[in-house]
């Protein structure tokens, strides 16, 4: 199952990801009490990762270094339907870190570099039908994002870099029929920038994340009772959608900030999703283990406003909110991913403890809608007959310290 490792990436990643589908947007201390409102106005080394062309109006004669880490909470998702087909989602706590750093600039160029988890989910059922389908599907992605930016003008800097992603999933599945998978794989893709300040005030800003299809590769068991019908290798792909983000951030009196975040997601990418098991003959059983999933994932739009105080005290507080659309369709949800539109609700704050030193934490909350599958819309076994998912959504719980010199 390691080339399930990539299907837990795109399938789970939406556990610990505060987005629809399976990303996490909030990579810093800043992102998180924003709700990911950080595109125009960024303020820190995770610049490198929001928008590394701001790197170029960065301050001239310093560095910047900032770390966090994040508690992601998922309550459970809740299926109802008649016994003995309802059941729930086990309870998860899973920690996210992030790492980013600036450099001083290099004539009209500065590079930076960040350590981000991108993506990721677990997504475990005990009950006996949700079991059958996903007993675990556990995702986790890293991105090491180095990025440079050039100062075209006082007014204009463009950036880019790098994204260099490893990826590893499980996934399991229980019942008369089962399958044990695990897998990873490296992959690369980039990321561009453009950045135009009006005046001191305003800052307009463009961002893409490239497409990366994560092209798994590990080992697959799969059983009919206790009969071991296959121990071979195993493959699936998955994307890592494309990203575009288009903000605007309006500052009075270098004290208070509001931005403004468009995103569009491109999760159309995702058509089916096709396990490919080398030289396996697994007949009658292929419909279980090898017919393509549909997924037909839609793209997906995302506005999210946040704001910025600073304030006499050397405390900075932020707050945000966001309508997040999910790219799930009833007619192919899954109990991997059980996904649906959102709410999201941020704050926290940031002390400046010296001149250098500065640290606070953030809490966000994504409240995920309740949705119903009309019956015989799903070709899922269980979701045929209709049913409803409740619950669900995350608590993410972050602190971060950063040093400037």
């Amino acid at each position: 199952m390691k080339n399930i490792k990539g299907l837990v990436l795109a399938i789970t990643a939406g556990t610990s990801a505060m987005a629809g589908g399976y990303k996490i947007p909030e990579q810093s201390l800043n992102s998180v009490a924003l709700g990911g409102a950080y595109t125009a106005h960024t303020a820190g080394a995770d610049t490198a990762y929001y928008n590394p062309a701001n790197m170029a109006f960065m301050a001239v004669d310093k560095e910047y270094i900032e770390g966090g880490l994040t508690l992601a909470h998922l309550p459970p998702n809740i299926y109802t339907l008649i016994d003995p087909y309802s059941g729930e989602s086990k309870t998860e706590n899973i920690l996210i870190p992030n790492f980013h750093y600036v450099s001083a600039p290099m004539g009209d160029f500065r590079w930076g570099a960040s350590l981000t988890v991108p993506a990721g989910l677990t997504k475990r059922w005990d009950a006996p039908y949700q079991k059958l389908y996903a007993q675990e599907f556990t995702l986790k992605v890293l991105e090491f994002n180095p990025s440079v930016s050039y100062k075209v003008s006082d007014y204009l800097s463009v950036g880019g870099g790098a994204r260099i992603v490893y990826s590893e999933g499980v996934v399991k599945s229980a019942g008369d029929i089962s399958r044990d998978m695990e897998g990873d794989t490296f992959e690369t893709g980039y990321n561009l920038a453009m950045a135009y300040a009006l005046g001191e005030d305003i800052n307009l800003a463009v961002t893409y994340r490239s497409n990366i299809d994560l092209d798994e590769k590990g080992t697959a068991k799969l059983f009919y009772g206790d009969v071991l019908l296959y121990n071979g290798d195993a493959s699936v792909s998955v994307p890592l959608p494309a990203s575009l983000n288009i903000a605007v951030s309006k500052t009075w009196q270098e004290k208070f900030t509001l931005e403004f975040n468009y995103e569009k997601t491109y999760w159309s990418k995702y058509k089916t999703l096709d396990f490919e098991y080398a030289g396996a003959d697994i007949e009658p059983l292929t419909p279980y283990f090898d017919d393509p999933i549909v997924k037909n994932w839609k793209d997906t739009d995302t506005f999210r406003i946040g704001a910025t105080m600073r304030m006499d005290n050397k405390l900075t507080a932020m707050m945000g909110f966001s309508i997040d659309e999910t790219p799930v369709c009833v007619e192919t949800v899954g109990f991997e991913l059980p996904d649906s539109d959102a709410k999201i609700f941020s704050m926290g704050f940031r002390y400046q403890q010296t001149e250098n030193l500065s640290w606070g934490a953030a809490i966000l909350y994504d409240s995920k809608e309740s949705f119903s599958v009309p019956a015989g819309v799903n070709p899922n076994a269980v979701l045929k007959n209709g049913g409803s998912f409740d619950e669900g959504g995350a608590f993410l719980t972050t602190i971060g310290i950063s040093y400037e010199y």
